[in-house]
């Protein structure tokens, strides 16, 4: 591969990530699911009850900008419930420092999210969301730590910490 292609190829892939983040925090919808779940709220409740930055990740498959939740300095332990409807999703001992920006976990917890396949973005991802609320949290990938080899990049603003009680 010539430097040329290789630099006019990783151009292409920071606009289209630049994009769709800025699309994301501009409000614009992705499409509909045709999934139901357990905790249904019209647009109206959920915009009641949860913040713009939530409601644009969660409700619209947003995504927060890296390096800004606080959730990635938090180390006690505890559990990552969704923010949208308190459903715990991960377990502190699961979380791990991937270096991507956004709080990272190599396994979530049993029955709690769900998954779809994503092909936003001209590539193919895994999608994961709250299992009862249908909330979008982010993204599962192959390039994640033993004993799953799975890195669960998820948004932080998607997400609740409730620290284990002594």
């Amino acid at each position: 591969m010539e430097r040329r292609d290789f630099l006019l190829g990783t151009a292409c892939a920071a606009a289209l990530g630049a994009g769709a983040w800025a699309l994301a925090r501009l409000g614009v919808s992705q499409p509909a699911r045709a999934e139901t779940f357990e905790v249904q709220k019209t647009d109206a409740e959920w915009k009641a009850v949860l913040n713009p930055e939530q409601y644009s990740v969660l409700r619209q498959e947003g995504t927060e900008y890296p390096g800004t939740s606080p959730l990635l300095d938090e180390h006690r332990k505890g559990v990552f419930a969704c923010a949208g409807c308190a459903l715990p999703l991960y377990a502190s001992d699961t979380k791990f420092d991937s270096g991507t920006g956004w709080p990272s976990f190599w396994e979530a917890m049993p029955n709690a999210i769900g998954t779809r396949e994503d092909k936003t973005l001209g590539m193919v991802r895994v999608e994961c969301h709250c299992r009862r609320c249908g909330g979008h949290l982010g993204h599962i990938f192959d390039d994640g730590p033993p004993p799953t080899g799975k890195r669960h990049c998820i948004n932080g603003v998607a997400l609740t910490f409730k620290p284990a009680t002594a």
